[in-house]
């Protein structure tokens, strides 16, 4: 595999990140997924926009990154996937200082930019069968909106859904649900499709963004309002966003007496994001 390492291409096994990289003592970095169709990266701009203003918020300073947009496309036809499904992942770091400190390196100190392409096979199951999820106290810090590599709660999380048998865990704060530790939630419920408002408790979902551009093209309601834990057996619908799996039907939440069978907006919102996945704009 070709790898993109601080301005080289090279392959990956040779890769070598020192053990005073911030990102590796400190979690301080910033990373983004995109899906590749066929060579065609998807929502591009809209990634490199989020991570951009990532870099911002965690005060990165601007040297090193490249032209992340040549750099993706490279690496797609480097690795040979220009006719295949692939993941492109990007994770920009505050770099390399002299010696571990908490404040911030000299400004002049690059950062480190690592990207790879590998090639993905989604799981057909899933946007037919849809998932089943559970529900885990919300135990991350207080900026989820911005994409850090500090995971450990997500992971956390996703490991006890795992070991439930669920493929996804929804957080729950203050009563209500944010989001799922590595997707979007949305609910259904009376035509409207609503997904919780956007604060510094959740992300800002690429995939979300598209799903509320079609439903304003598809003439479907959205409205960004909680979603309450203790009412979610009253919704019609639930469903699941995100990069790898789309949009997917959510049919079981353990702990919830009651199954959702995929219905006709998830099934609509599934059909217009693969009719339109190339020629929408996100607003």
């Amino acid at each position: 595999m070709i790898a993109y390492f601080n301005g080289k291409f090279m392959p990956r096994d040779e890769i070598a990140i020192s053990p005073n990289d911030r990102g590796f003592l400190f979690a301080d970095g910033l990373y983004e997924v995109i899906r590749s169709y066929q060579g065609r990266l998807f929502q591009l701009d809209a990634h490199l926009a989020r991570l951009a203003r990532g870099a911002e918020h965690l005060r990165f300073s601007r040297n090193g990154y490249g032209d992340l947009s040549k750099i993706c496309e490279r690496l797609v036809t480097e690795n040979d996937l220009t006719d295949a499904d692939a993941l492109i992942y990007i994770q920009v770091t505050r770099g390399v200082p002299p010696t571990r400190l908490h404040y911030f390196p000299d400004a002049e100190t690059p950062l480190t930019v690592y990207a790879t392409a590998q090639p993905f096979t989604p799981d057909p199951d899933i946007p037919q069968k849809g998932l089943t999820v559970t529900l885990v106290p919300d135990q991350r810090w207080a900026r989820c909106d911005i994409k850090t590599v500090g995971l450990t709660a997500n992971v956390l999380a996703v490991q006890q859904a795992r070991e439930m048998g669920a493929a996804e865990a929804l957080l729950v704060r203050d009563g209500c649900i944010m989001e799922g530790a590595k997707s979007s939630f949305l609910v259904v419920s009376r035509g409207t499709v609503i997904a919780p408002p956007l604060t510094n408790y959740i992300l800002g979902s690429i995939t979300r963004q598209v799903v509320e551009t079609l439903c304003r093209e598809e003439n479907i309601p959205f409205a960004a309002r909680p979603i309450y834990q203790d009412r979610l057996a009253e919704a019609d619908e639930l469903l699941q966003a995100g990069t790898t799996f789309e949009v997917a039907p959510v049919v079981k939440v353990l702990g919830v007496d009651r199954e959702w069978p995929a219905g006709p907006v998830t099934r609509k919102l599934q059909e217009a994001f693969k009719n339109k996945r190339f020629t929408i704009r996100c607003a």
